[in-house]
């Protein structure tokens, strides 16, 4: 939150009829990752979109990058209680839905295999201990290219699970320049081929640094990222490949 003070976030609310991709998500057994869904398919929007994930150097030059990594948080289960650790799924943007969805559970399954699993269980608790390490750590994770290289380009993180309906999330950024918060899924009326009917919809807040990135390219961005969800494109893709 401290490395995010210096951005300036630009917020959208959408709403995503995925009636059309639960189906598809459920139909396997086991089912695929509702998580790994909303990865893929903001990842091949913002890979088409770069400005929506840049970011600025240490000399305030606008950096953009080939593919997309996506960051977002596994819930692990420890002797204390639940814990969620971030993870980071690389090349998220030609990566399939069965995929990303193996990675993350075996993430969850295995903690130690995520590098900052690895890092909490050795360097965390002594790191924290040190006054000031943390803040840096993160002031240079927050300008340097071969920091980011380590942490991602996006962030998706899921807070549907505390309201059990329909409802969106709202944070502010962090070190990413593009964060995706997936709110709450529940039934409505859409109009579909001119009739009302009842479909799956799923909240989603997408918040964007306004300083790398202005309101027309982003909401062109938030365009195709709808229409990916919508159409369930990257489930076809994967059901195919």
């Amino acid at each position: 939150m401290r490395a995010g003070r210096s951005k300036m976030p630009m917020y959208g609310l959408v709403d995503a009829d995925v009636t059309t991709a639960k189906r598809l998500l459920t139909g396997h057994d086991p089912p695929w990752s509702l998580t790994a869904f909303v990865v893929a398919s903001v990842a091949r929007a913002a890979a088409a979109h770069p400005a929506v994930h840049a970011y600025r150097n240490w000399r305030g030059q606008l950096v953009t990058h080939r593919h997309v990594d996506v960051g977002t948080m596994v819930e692990i289960a420890t002797p204390q209680g639940p814990f969620a650790i971030p993870h980071l799924l690389r090349d998220a943007d030609v990566r399939g839905v069965p995929d990303l969805t193996a990675e993350l559970h075996h993430i969850k399954r295995h903690p130690s295999a995520s590098s900052s699993g690895r890092w909490l269980e050795r360097a965390g608790p002594a790191a924290a201990r040190i006054p000031g390490v943390i803040p840096a750590m993160y002031a240079v994770m927050a300008r340097s290219v071969a920091a980011r290289q380590r942490i991602g380009t996006v962030a998706v993180t899921a807070v549907g699970m505390f309201a059990g309906g329909g409802g969106f999330g709202l944070t502010s950024l962090t070190l990413m320049s593009l964060e995706v918060i997936v709110g709450g899924m529940s039934q409505r009326p859409r109009v579909v081929n001119g009739q009302v009917t009842v479909r799956d919809v799923l909240d989603l807040t997408v918040v964007i640094d306004h300083s790398v990135v202005d309101g027309a390219p982003a909401a062109r961005f938030c365009a195709e990222f709808r229409e990916l969800l919508e159409s369930a494109a990257v489930i076809s893709a994967s059901s195919i490949s």
